[in-house]
């Protein structure tokens, strides 16, 4: 067996390819519209942002990076998620309004 010592070329160019966990968000689309959750909270907001988008969007987000909530909304407004789950850009502020429906939603 032979092992690669030295890089293959002499300069690394950075390019703008971006990766993201496309098994990971179909996998909570497909859950969560086996879960019926989209009947669950659609009543609970009717204007601006799709909130089942939004949550789907978090959930995916929190399943593979972890982090914060407030680097969540610099990860999903990336063109790509934001196409994936057909939202339009968004302020961070969005996602503490999806949280806290959320929890009301949980308290009744």
């Amino acid at each position: 067996m032979t092992y690669q010592t030295k890089l293959r070329t002499d300069e690394i160019i950075p390019n703008e390819n971006i990766c993201f966990p496309i098994g990971t968000i179909l996998a909570v689309k497909n859950k969560y519209e086996k879960l019926t959750f989209s009947g669950v909270f659609e009543k609970y907001k009717k204007k601006g942002r799709d909130i089942n988008s939004l949550i789907q969007a978090l959930l995916s987000y929190k399943l593979t990076e972890n982090l914060s909530i407030s680097k969540a909304s610099g990860w999903i407004n990336r063109g790509e998620i934001l196409e994936t789950f057909n939202l339009k850009i968004f302020e961070e502020r969005t996602l503490f309004r999806t949280l806290e429906t959320m929890e009301r939603t949980g308290k009744k």
